[in-house]
């Protein structure tokens, strides 16, 4: 009798922890993986992305993974991630012709900075931007200033490489380029640490900056050549069958959409006094021309003065 009831009670203990575990798995919520650039990660504007998508699709939990582009894309190439949110049109456009990124979209944009001590040695203040890399280069060579680069291939590195590009100057092998291979944020730091010159995205910048963590200052930020525009891909299901394809067409729709929109213009007002990011909405024409035109650059065409018809976003 005794050896009945014991089959019993664990006949029905096995059937509970059955029962919890296809509870588990039944009502856990599906995970979406999305890599990102540090920029829109750092900035706290995912976090408030993913609040506001999750507050209407409980079933769903976003997860990013926050890196350069160029890590980014490849986390895309081996179809470890569903989707991607990048900055590097040149990349964009190599992986979007190898067929791992598909139904690009611009959903968000602002500008890139140059940023440096106080007391500015290379006399930047104010100067076009390839004029001002061209008088870091030569402060540098004097000895009296330093560049610090992210040096992780991600969307603000490549930037940073076009600049030096589009100036004729190769400070690679100099003792004064430093490399990072770090995060905006980490690359930050150490730029005002070292009382250094770096290029930054908008974002990162204001939030160190107001948090005051860095005594850097903005010295150069208008240039045409400065915009810095974000998109979305879709991995390719062809490809990878097995992404969430489905809930990564969702995502990407709220980002474009007029609620995704509204609340990437306004992310950061509050706090900063401006926007840390703008909506692509109403400038998709002109942002796609721009997107073209870094591509162009990147890949030969250097007369960047061409793009005399347009007037900044």
């Amino acid at each position: 009798m005794r050896l009945k009831k014991f089959y019993i009670a664990t006949l029905i203990i096995v059937a509970v922890l059955i029962l919890g575990v296809a509870i588990y798995y039944l009502t856990r919520p599906i995970a979406l993986r999305i890599s990102t650039t540090t920029s829109l990660y750092g900035t706290g504007l995912l976090d408030f992305l993913k609040e506001k998508f999750e507050s209407n699709h409980p079933s769903i939990d976003l997860q990013f993974i926050a890196v350069g582009s160029g890590a980014a894309l490849e986390l895309a190439a081996r179809g470890d991630v569903d989707m991607v949110l990048v900055h590097a049109p040149n990349l964009e456009y190599n992986y979007s012709q190898r067929g791992i990124i598909i139904n690009g979209t611009i959903f968000a944009y602002n500008y890139f900075v140059i940023v440096g001590p106080e007391d500015d040695p290379a006399g930047i203040r104010g100067a076009d931007p390839i004029e001002a890399m061209k008088r870091i280069y030569n402060a540098c060579e004097r000895g009296e200033a330093i560049f610090v680069s992210r040096g992780d291939n991600s969307g603000t590195h490549q930037r940073e490489l076009l600049l030096w590009k589009l100036a004729n100057l190769s400070p690679f092998d100099k003792d004064w380029y430093r490399e990072t291979g770090t995060g905006m944020t980490e690359t930050l730091l150490y730029a005002d640490q070292e009382n250094a010159y770096t290029i930054s995205d908008t974002g990162t910048y204001l939030k160190l900056k107001k948090e005051g963590r860095i005594s850097l200052v903005s010295l150069v930020s208008e240039g045409k050549v400065l915009l810095n525009i974000y998109s979305v891909y879709l991995v390719n299901t062809t490809m990878f069958p097995h992404i969430n394809s489905d809930w990564a067409k969702k995502f990407k729709e709220f980002l474009v959409s007029d609620e995704g929109q509204e609340l990437i213009g306004s992310y950061g007002v509050d706090v900063y006094g401006e926007p840390l990011f703008y909506p692509a909405k109403g400038k998709e024409d002109y942002l796609q021309e721009a997107w073209m035109w870094f591509v162009q650059l990147a890949y030969g065409n250097t007369t960047y003065v061409h793009w005399g018809s347009y007037h900044g976003a």
